[in-house]
């Protein structure tokens, strides 16, 4: 006899006016990591929010909730926003994207999110960096929007036109990125 397998429910997603948040102290992270809060307000502004926050319904001693929501994965992103409303860029009742999470543990939440996050590879980086530039942004815009300086982002456009075939090579670790590095004194691939 098979055993059935148990599917899973995802938790809904739903637009909550960003005065309806308040930040959760069941944020894990407390230590400053990363691009800062400004940045990231500023990068929130240029695309708009890329990344829901995860929230959940706060309630009162009988249980009740109260129709305010706390944000106990998500804080950076909560923060940027607070910071954009300060400034009068967004307006205190704009909707903002949310997870609305029950049951769990918000701590564990806050921690998973975290956790599994992955950073881009090095690689990717350079092919996204050489699109951008294919696409008519200059390396000086691509620096501002990534808060980069120009010299950085010439260097990945450098990178990214090594030959493709040094890149597959990088990218299954069969070189390091000084290695590779050394490949980009020219454009000249047979050289």
């Amino acid at each position: 006899m098979t055993k059935a397998v148990k599917k899973i429910t995802l938790s809904p997603s739903r637009d909550i006016p960003f005065n309806k948040l308040v930040l959760s102290q069941s944020n894990v992270r407390h230590v400053k990591a990363g691009i800062s809060i400004e940045q990231l307000a500023e990068s929130i502004a240029q695309r708009t929010l890329l990344q829901s926050l995860n929230v959940r319904a706060v309630v009162d001693a009988e249980g009740n909730e109260t129709g305010m929501f706390e944000v106990p994965a998500g804080g950076r992103r909560y923060r940027a926003l607070e910071l954009l409303v300060e400034r009068k860029r967004m307006a205190k009742t704009q909707a903002v994207p949310c997870i609305v999470r029950e049951g769990g543990i918000a701590e564990d939440d806050s921690l998973a999110e975290n956790d599994e996050r992955v950073g881009l590879h090095p690689l990717d980086q350079f092919r996204a960096f050489q699109t951008l530039s294919r696409a008519g942004m200059s390396e000086e815009d691509i620096a501002a929007r990534h808060f980069l300086t120009p010299a950085v982002v010439k260097q990945r456009l450098r990178l990214a036109s090594v030959s493709p075939k040094l890149h597959d090579v990088y990218a299954e670790d069969g070189m390091t990125l000084e290695q590779l590095m050394a490949f980009s004194v020219t454009a000249d691939h047979t050289r």
